[in-house]
């Protein structure tokens, strides 16, 4: 395919948009890159600002890891575009319009513009100006900065998910004084299994962290001193900074300007194309038929950002590639990594392995009758490496021997055969 005279216009510059352009160039375009993002800072990895970044002890940094460095950009010919947002795209002229006037005609269009935190409709919210939420580079700033300058310190942090409590772990160890407030019977309800969310409502509680759960904050008061919010089960909670996780909404403005279909995201095909000819949709923002799961999905991953990158650049240049990665995600709390591989939706039963003399080191193993679909592993590498592998090459797994911990990780030991099957 002969690219030296054509634009791709790559709107969203987080892992799946910047991490599209280099693999275009990888792969062998030669014409236009443009790649677009409204937040004016480098590109960057975005996990470390609800873990490393909040916990820094000096205030205001903005040392924020790069994905690639700006000399790379340059050395790519990667036209950066940054604190520009994109107000129209015209279809029919394939040309997309930029804030500060400008248009750019396009051949290819990538959307990988992510998602934005949902803030929840509740009284008073709208005008608290001490609210934050925690997506971008800018708010993680804004967050460290009023907890620095805060008297008392007292954080409340609505919503009980991962964002949620790596903000909490973040701030209490800078010695904030954090409560999670979290509507559900119990934290992380939509994504985690009960095993899973009493270990990290034990290791909050353990820090130090108040949570508590079947609370919906109802009303939000912000006065000079304090913000004051009250929950529907008649608590009144007082804080100096009000963080909301209460997860995201993926953003489809470009989709919805040229017609795409959406449906929890931009409905994608196996090519990761949208139903509009030469507009494709990565990462975050993207809805996609996972072969291996047998069902529609949206994914909010770095990994799933990065694999959707290089297959999508692929099908560009005309190297057609079908989308099947196996998700796995990660969180960092306090001392401890979970770490998780494939997705659990649907099991049939479970196998929990705590590993022999060590603390805080266990494995959960999901199982749709026979077949390993996902493991969430707490401290533990092996396991997560191991299970990603059975996983991938759908290796059948015997769950007793799993669960059985004086068997060591080696990958034969766990396989099934004809003569262990149960």
């Amino acid at each position: 395919m002969d690219t030296k005279n054509l634009n791709c216009v790559i709107i969203g510059a987080s892992h799946a948009g910047a991490n599209c352009a280099m693999e275009l160039r990888k792969q062998g375009w030669q014409g236009n890159i443009y790649l677009i993002d409204t937040d004016a800072h480098l590109p960057y990895h975005k996990p470390p600002l609800s873990k490393e970044y909040l916990s820094k002890e000096e205030e205001g940094a903005t040392n924020f890891k790069p994905l690639f460095a700006l000399e790379r950009y340059q050395e790519e010919e990667i036209t950066l575009q940054l604190g520009l947002k994109v107000t129209k795209v015209i279809e029919k002229q394939k040309s997309v319009i930029l804030s500060n006037g400008e248009s750019i005609r396009y051949d290819k269009l990538v959307i990988a513009t992510g998602a934005s935190a949902i803030v929840p409709p509740i009284e008073g919210i709208e005008a608290c100006r001490k609210v934050s939420v925690l997506r971008s580079a800018k708010d993680a700033i804004q967050i460290q900065q009023d907890f620095k300058r805060s008297n008392n310190k007292e954080v409340v942090i609505i919503g009980g998910g991962y964002i949620g409590l790596e903000t909490a772990a973040s701030l209490r160890k800078l010695g904030g004084n954090i409560t999670v407030l979290e509507r559900e019977e119990r934290i992380l309800a939509r994504v985690a299994p009960i095993a899973l969310a009493d270990y990290f409502q034990e290791l909050h509680t353990a820090n130090g962290v108040k949570i508590y759960t079947g609370a919906s904050a109802i009303k939000i008061i912000e006065t000079d001193d304090a913000i004051e919010i009250q929950c529907n089960n008649g608590n009144v909670f007082t804080a100096d900074v009000l963080i909301v996780g209460a997860g995201v909404k993926p953003n489809t403005f470009v989709a919805e300007e040229i017609g795409a279909e959406i449906n929890n995201g931009i409905k994608v095909d196996e090519n990761l194309q949208t139903t509009v000819e030469d507009v494709y949709a990565i990462g975050d923002v993207a809805q996609f038929y996972h072969p291996t799961y047998k069902e529609w999905m949206r994914l909010e991953s770095v990994q799933n950002a990065v694999d959707q990158a290089k297959i999508v650049a692929s099908n560009i240049i005309g190297n057609s590639q079908n989308y099947n990665a196996i998700p796995w995600f990660w969180s960092d709390q306090y001392h401890v990594k979970l770490q998780m591989v494939g997705l659990s939706k649907g099991f049939t039963h479970m196998v929990i392995r705590t590993e022999v003399d060590k603390k805080d080191c266990f494995s959960i193993w999901y199982f749709k009758n026979d077949a390993l679909i996902a493991v969430d592993t707490v401290n533990n590498g092996k396991a997560f490496v191991l299970g990603g592998k059975f996983i991938q090459n759908k290796i059948l797994v015997d769950p007793l021997k799993i669960a059985d911990n004086t068997i060591p990780f080696k990958p034969n030991n766990f396989i099934k055969t004809e003569t262990n099957a149960h």
